[in-house]
């Protein structure tokens, strides 16, 4: 009797142990927003204390030229999550405006567009975002939630469908064109008093004026006021907001316990998924300013709200793999930890100090163009039994490759369009030791900026600045004139010869060479020409020129530029809103988190 019951209890334990063998990875993506590289103690800062950070690290692999694909959240994010350079989605710059600005205008993520996490909802993976999006909600009307990211692949989606910025707390000042607002406010205030002015002059019996005059004057200010105050003054309403999925939960949102929502609602997002494959993309709103004030960590760093942000910041991703590892999922999920781009080092004001990041050796910062400061951002991958602990990879990797080594993990073998990534699982196992990014683009907007070259058989690593950020005022470095460096026209300093750089032997991008330095230089400048010819054979004619009526016979979808005025301002009828627009107004009830 007893033999048939073992061989059952065996035969069963055998298929348990199949399912577990053959159950596919699970995935948590962590995003800090803003991040220097300089800032983690593991890529070489001994003042700001990151344990957590650093165990990753020392329990997985290192990578040291992770690089984004732009160095502005919007750009960036979007080439990470569809692995291709925004330019493909639409979402490069042509000017002014380099980033999304408003939750009430139009552009974002085109629907077209596939993400890593629609790749995976079609292998039957549970997918989550948490965090912040900055890729768009409406298209045509409010509610058609086009944009979202429900429409991208994410089942659930809980947090900032814009992003944490200064307007979102009171005295912080404002972030969105706030040379544009100070020109609307001084015709507002021009136009009143002109008006109050020929009032008391008609009044007065001083002037003859026509009733009818007045009238308009009146009516053009009464309309100044509006197109300056309903967009701008009612910032923190319309764009500082929270989602659960497409329904609006609190508007405006409270900054004060938002790191601690958004940390539980991983937390709650992971446990509840244990039992089958899931994607968690956790997106943080630090350390982007305003820089939270959280008591637990006020006050307990050496570099002010910065330091407290980044060791707060350190704490929440040490809580992440804490509940990993104490669901048991430890050796079956691959933990990855970056950065959208590099810290913002125009920020800062006299009382708080620094409020962006440090970039290291790197030169530049966000919003730089194709400088390292700006662009190289730490990349960590923990997957303990599948990765050797304490590898370091030195060869360059882009955020782009997120999505092939997802596909590639997720088992998805169904053809896809022009990817710009690559899987990186062969080099985070050691199987082989050259990056197959042989050459990587670095855009400023639609503009390429700059291309590095890793030639086959050389550890040098050159590259090749075409134009480069006007710093002001002059000799400093960055713009801190205009808070943060643009891409087109008087702003930037085309280069003829390109400058040029060895990164392998000058990282900081200090000594530019030349023929007499440089053996290889004329076939350094060669070889790389040759390669953005290749390249822009890629590009529709329409992503290229930034024209948004032209055809072109290219296998991509002509993708519309989502980055036009049209497109960034401010719509009413593309607002979201909780409650009956223009009284837009709630607050979560956080009893039923």
């Amino acid at each position: 009797m007893r033999s048939p019951v073992l061989a059952h209890f065996l035969f069963y334990l055998v298929l348990a142990a199949g399912d577990e063998i053959d159950r596919k990875p699970n995935f948590v993506m962590m995003m800090v927003d803003d991040l220097g590289i300089g800032d983690i103690g593991c890529y070489g800062n001994d003042t700001i204390r990151t344990p957590n950070i650093d165990q990753l690290a020392s329990e997985g692999v290192k990578l040291t030229q992770h690089i984004a694909a732009a160095p502005l959240c919007t750009p960036s994010r979007a080439a990470f999550m569809t692995g291709r350079y925004a330019l493909r989605s639409g979402l490069g710059s042509t000017g002014y405006v380099q980033v999304l600005l408003f939750l009430g205008g139009s552009g974002g993520l085109p629907p077209s567009e596939t993400t890593f996490a629609k790749r995976l909802q079609q292998q039957g993976y549970t997918t989550g975002l948490v965090g912040k999006w900055h890729l768009g909600v409406n298209c045509k009307q409010r509610g058609d939630h086009c944009h979202h990211p429900n429409q991208h692949g994410f089942s659930y989606f809980y947090g900032l469908p814009f992003t944490l910025f200064n307007d979102c707390v009171s005295g912080e000042g404002s972030d969105v064109l706030a040379d544009f607002q100070h020109a609307l406010r001084s015709l507002t205030m021009f136009l009143g008093v002109g008006l109050l002015t020929l009032v008391c002059v008609y009044m007065c019996g001083l002037l003859e004026l026509s009733l009818w005059l007045l009238v308009a004057l009146f009516f053009a200010s009464i309309l100044a006021t509006s197109v300056w105050y309903m967009p701008f003054k009612l910032l923190p309403t319309w764009n500082c907001i929270l989602m659960r999925d497409q329904e609006v939960i609190e508007q405006p949102m409270t900054v004060e316990t938002l790191p601690q929502r958004l940390l539980g609602e991983a937390q709650h997002f992971i446990k509840r998924n244990v039992d089958h494959p899931f994607l968690l993309f956790f997106s943080l709103a630090h350390i982007h300013t305003p820089l939270f004030k959280t008591p637990a960590f006020a006050g307990k760093s050496r570099h002010g709200r910065y330091g407290d942000n980044i060791e707060e910041v350190d704490w929440i991703i040490g809580k992440i793999t804490e509940t990993v590892d104490s669901l048991s999922l430890t050796n079956n999920t691959l933990m990855y930890f970056t950065s959208d781009h590099g810290g913002h080092l125009e920020d800062a004001d006299p009382i708080t100090g620094q409020k962006g990041g440090w970039n290291g050796i790197y030169k530049g910062g966000k919003a730089m163009g194709g400088w390292e400061g700006g662009i190289r951002v730490p990349g960590i991958f923990r997957w303990p039994g599948r990765l050797d602990a304490g590898r370091v990879v030195d060869e360059p990797t882009s955020l782009m490759d997120v999505y092939p080594t997802l596909k590639y993990l997720a088992k998805d073998t169904q053809p896809d369009r022009q990817s710009d990534g690559y899987n990186l699982m062969p080099l985070l196992e050691g199987k082989v030791e050259r990056s197959e990014h042989e050459f990587l683009f670095h855009y400023c907007g639609v503009n390429l900026n700059a291309v590095r070259w890793h030639p086959a058989g050389s550890d040098s690593i050159f590259k090749v600045h075409f134009f480069t950020p006007n710093f002001s005022p002059p000799g400093a470095g960055g713009c801190y004139d205009t808070k943060v460096c643009l891409c087109h026209g008087d702003h930037v300093t085309h280069h003829n010869p390109p400058l040029l750089y060895d990164l392998f032997h000058d990282p900081s991008e200090s000594s530019p060479l030349t023929p007499d330095t440089e053996p290889r230089y004329v076939e350094i400048l060669e070889q790389t020409a040759k390669a953005v010819e290749r390249h822009q054979n890629t590009l529709t004619h329409q992503q290229v020129s930034g024209d948004t009526h032209s055809e072109s016979n290219s296998e991509e979808h002509n993708i519309q530029n989502q980055m036009t005025w049209e497109k960034i301002l401010w719509r009413p009828w593309l607002q979201p809103c909780c409650g009956t627009f223009p009284f837009c107004g709630c607050k979560e009830d956080t009893k039923q988190i």
